[in-house]
């Protein structure tokens, strides 16, 4: 240390020698060496004195452009001020001229030069000689030249009015990042009044079928709200509510590992950046008797942010289809034909109380907690005609449910960030539980001609509760070189307990017998163990990485309740590596490459071998030798942009080891006696999975936003272990979207979008559980196909009021009565041929305002990041 400062006094003492002015000035063609160690404090106060939090300062240093000559600034160093108005930088050079600038919302600018001189020694400055340590004392007093105590410094109101300053910018639909693609659909007016179903119809790369079940690439994601996994349905999330979707094809190992085929959607939703208060009202119906009613309000003041939602949606759907199977078993020849009309109300309510508290300016705290309830009210009648050895048949069945659900939850976070930039602490803690009820019946009339023959009424009677907890805390740390260091561990556990009792009145029988075989009554739980690191960084200027390793451990005991049963299993720690890519070619164009592994370990529901016998129409039986499936994902993405416009290409391969699928097969039937087809889940041998995907942006001209997608693949499951005569097709198909929002004078917005699904293999992962939607006939992914099907739809918005507070929405979707959904599918003795269309040609009009107040004592910004503002659902 004594030779450090011995050195550094010499390089001083040299340089004061230069000069008298503060500043020396380097001999001709030699460059001033990097002086970095002036230090300045001080306070920022208003003009009564008070301290201003979390003001920004900024030091700038001016140099002169080598290109064009002129003096530019640029930033030396930034921050805010703590909560007591007191600031300091260190480090800072002592060679040049530099400035000091000061702004806060709510106070006018302060700018002012900051000068470090060097100090004056009587005597002159004499280095010491060789061996001999330099002065303490004059040390000391030459160092404290390069402090300045800037005092407090104060800052004037700006009495400009803010509320007459309309700020506008318009986010990029498509960003990209190394490990995700997010895409902006806060501005979407197609989806004003509906739910995240429709949202997601108008992201590029995702799929949705008739019954709103995802798809990315032909297989089932894992959903996210705000970073973390839900329970959620699509359904019971309101589009108003969402600000973006993160598409994460490849997830990296700080994701759960499991999930295998198509990756992560994360939902982003809206959060309260303004101080003061604001909220918004929305409320709209459709044409199907459906209704939509939301209230937000938002209170943000110095260290407190409160946040209150509460949200009503009826929905109201009507679904028409048919179905055909022609089958022979046993040396019966059969041909059932199925006419079939559905519809489903329903209701959904939910509230959220959430706080925020910064409790320094480095620490904050968040907790919430979510009440609700919802009550769905399917019916079905089905007109079945029966064709056996050339005798017909016809019955009628009419069917009438009644499903309700109680969630309750609450979550707890935690973020600390250090000093050092980029390093932080987190720790989130989330418990939801709920109670469910359902209550259902089936009455099958059979039929001579008009005359009812006799009756068959089958009853279900049933209840259940679930609890999911989760604890999650990550840990970055920014290190030498530009690395960045990030790491964590995660504990869930999932418990679930169901009653579910059948009961049959036979035709001629006034007598309801239970049918114990076929009531699910279980209780299961669910663990999973997980720690995961990883690394960025970069690589000189050649390339950016981000190399992971995640370790998961999980297990489950179930049990099944009528007969005593017990299921367990114990999967091992198994290693999970993720490694990412990315080199800048130019500013403007950027390639990706990532190689993932994944897994996807089969669930209670397919485990149990237990007959579902609730619908004697889709009978479901799981499978205790199930294994779990494990994927390798490869992807690599080129993205180029030009001024407006932004061009993304992506090719990728997936390879799946035991895949875990429906497979339709004739067995005898437990219920009935009979040989029947039974639908269960199979470990296929293998799937592949690959193609390539387009996605283009541009603002074409200034009134009119365009958005293309479009991804071509291949996808095969190979189940030869199972059956060496049948295997699936290897299709090659297509699947496209475009969006255009045209903005026109006077404040109208037109929206015109549409898809295309060429004809695919069924998705892989489709209602794995037990039972559906209603009219969801079970069909294997391993057997069949989909049918081409089309769809267009249109929005035209108009805002009107002071600062565009109001706005109104006139939405329809599938215009041409085009979406619906043809899945084909066969097996030994059988095909299938099944049809819907739900909610064609649906109409909705949408009425939202805004409102708020910004109180200017209230400007105070927070480095909060809530963990809070995406409450999940249960």
């Amino acid at each position: 240390m004594k030779i450090v400062l011995s050195a550094l006094l010499s390089v001083l003492i040299s340089i004061a020698s230069m000069a008298q002015m503060p500043f020396g000035t380097p001999a001709k063609g030699a460059k001033a060496p990097e002086m970095n160690f002036g230090k300045i404090i001080g306070k920022v106060v208003d003009e009564q004195g008070k301290a201003v939090e979390f003001a920004s300062i900024v030091v700038l240093k001016t140099v002169q452009d080598s290109a064009s000559k002129q003096n530019k600034d640029i930033l030396v160093k930034a921050l805010q001020t703590e909560m007591n108005g007191e600031f300091s930088f260190k480090d800072l050079p002592v060679m040049g001229r530099l400035k000091l600038k000061i702004s806060s919302v709510g106070y006018k600018t302060l700018e002012m030069p900051i000068a470090f001189q060097f100090p004056k020694m009587d005597g002159g400055f004499a280095p010491p000689k060789p061996g001999q340590q330099p002065d303490p004392a004059m040390m000391a007093k030459f160092m404290a030249g390069f402090e300045k105590d800037l005092g407090k410094l104060k800052l004037d109101t700006d009495n400009k009015m803010l509320d007459a300053v309309v700020v506008t910018a318009t986010k990029a639909l498509v960003e990209m990042d190394i490990d995700k693609k997010t895409f902006n659909v806060d501005k979407n007016i197609v989806t004003a009044g509906g739910t995240a179903v429709d949202v997601m119809r108008n992201i590029p790369s995702v799929q949705v079928d008739i019954d709103g079940n995802v798809k990315v690439r032909n297989a089932a994601p894992t959903l996210f709200i705000d970073g973390r996994p839900t329970t959620l349905s699509l359904d019971q999330i309101p589009a108003d509510v969402i600000e973006k979707v993160e598409v994460i094809t490849n997830p990296s190992a700080k994701y759960d590992a499991s999930g295998s085929m198509a990756g992560i959607i994360n939902v982003v939703l809206k959060k309260n950046k303004r101080n003061g208060y604001n909220g918004f009202v929305n409320g709209g119906a459709d044409r199907f008797g459906g209704s939509n009613l939301m209230g937000s309000f938002n209170l943000q003041q110095k260290k407190v942010n409160l946040s209150l939602m509460v949200m009503n949606f009826n929905m109201r759907n009507n679904t028409n289809g048919y179905s055909e199977r022609i089958s022979t078993i046993g040396g019966v020849n059969s041909n059932v034909y199925q006419d079939i009309s559905s519809k489903t109300k329903g209701s959904i309510t939910f509230s959220r109380l959430g706080l925020d508290y910064n409790i320094t300016n480095k620490t904050s705290f968040s907790i919430a907690g979510i009440l609700g309830g919802g009550q769905f009210k399917p019916s079905e009648d089905i007109d079945i005609q029966n064709t056996t050895n050339g005798y017909t048949s016809y019955s009628n069945r009419i069917s009438n449910s009644n499903r309700s659900f109680k969630p309750l939850g609450g979550q707890m976070g935690l973020k600390h960030t250090f000093a050092k930039a980029g390093e932080e602490l987190t720790a989130d803690f989330t418990y939801f539980g709920g109670t469910n009820k359902n209550d259902g019946l089936y009455s099958t009339n059979y039929l001579n001609g008009s005359q009812i023959t006799g009756t068959q009424i089958q009853k279900n009677i049933g209840n259940g509760s679930n609890k999911f907890i989760t604890f999650q805390t990550d840990y970055v740390k920014p290190l030498k070189n530009e690395i960045t260091l990030e790491t964590g561990v995660r504990l869930q556990i999932n418990e679930l307990s169901n009653i579910n009792d059948n009961s049959l009145k036979a035709v001629g029988s006034d007598i309801y017998k239970n049918i114990t075989s076929a009531s699910t009554n279980y209780e299961s739980k669910n663990n999973v163990y997980a720690a995961y690191l990883s690394l960025a960084g970069k690589v000189k200027k050649l390339f950016s990485y981000k190399v992971g390793l995640r370790g998961e451990s999980s297990a489950y005991d179930g049990k099944l309740l009528n007969t005593g049963e017990k299921f367990s299993n114990r999967y091992p720690i198994s290693l999970f590596p993720s490694v990412f890519l990315s080199k800048s070619l130019t500013q403007t164009d950027q390639i990706q490459l990532s190689v993932t592994r994944r897994v996807n370990r089969p669930n209670f529901f397919q485990l149990i071998p237990f007959v579902d016998y609730s619908d004697s129409l889709n009978i479901t039986r799981g499978n205790a030798d199930l294994v779990p499936e494990f994927t390798t994902s490869s992807e690599f993405s080129y993205s180029k942009s030009k001024g407006a416009a932004t061009f993304l290409t992506s090719v990728y391969y997936k390879h799946t080891n035991n895949l875990i699928t429906r497979y339709l097969n004739q067995e005898i039937n437990p219920i009935s006696g009979k040989l029947d087809l039974i639908n269960t889940y199979i470990n296929a041998n293998s799937s592949i999975n690959y193609g390539a995907e387009f996605t283009y942006t541009n603002k074409i001209v200034k009134w009119w936003d365009f958005t293309a997608n479009i991804n071509f693949y291949n996808s095969k499951i190979n189940i030869d272990n199972i059956d060496k005569g049948l295997a699936t097709e290897a299709l090659w198909t297509v699947f496209g979207k475009l969006n255009n929002n045209l903005s026109l004078p006077k404040k109208w917005v037109i929206q015109l979008s549409g898809d295309y699904q060429g004809k695919t293999n069924l998705p892989i992962t489709q209602n794995q559980g037990m039972g559906g939607p209603p009219m969801s006939q079970a069909q294997s992914s391993s057997q069949g196909y989909i049918k081409p099907f089309y769809g267009f739809d249109i929005a035209i918005k108009k805002t009107f009021l002071k600062n565009d507070l109001a706005s109104i929405t006139l939405a329809v979707n599938d215009i041409f009565k085009t979406r619906g959904n043809t899945q084909v599918s066969t097996g030994e003795g059988f095909t299938q041929t099944y049809y819907r269309i739900t909610n064609p040609q649906i109409v909705r009009l949408n009425f939202s305002i805004r409102f708020g107040k910004m109180d200017m004592s209230l400007f105070k910004k927070s480095n909060n990041s809530s963990t809070m503002d995406g409450m999940q659902m249960q």
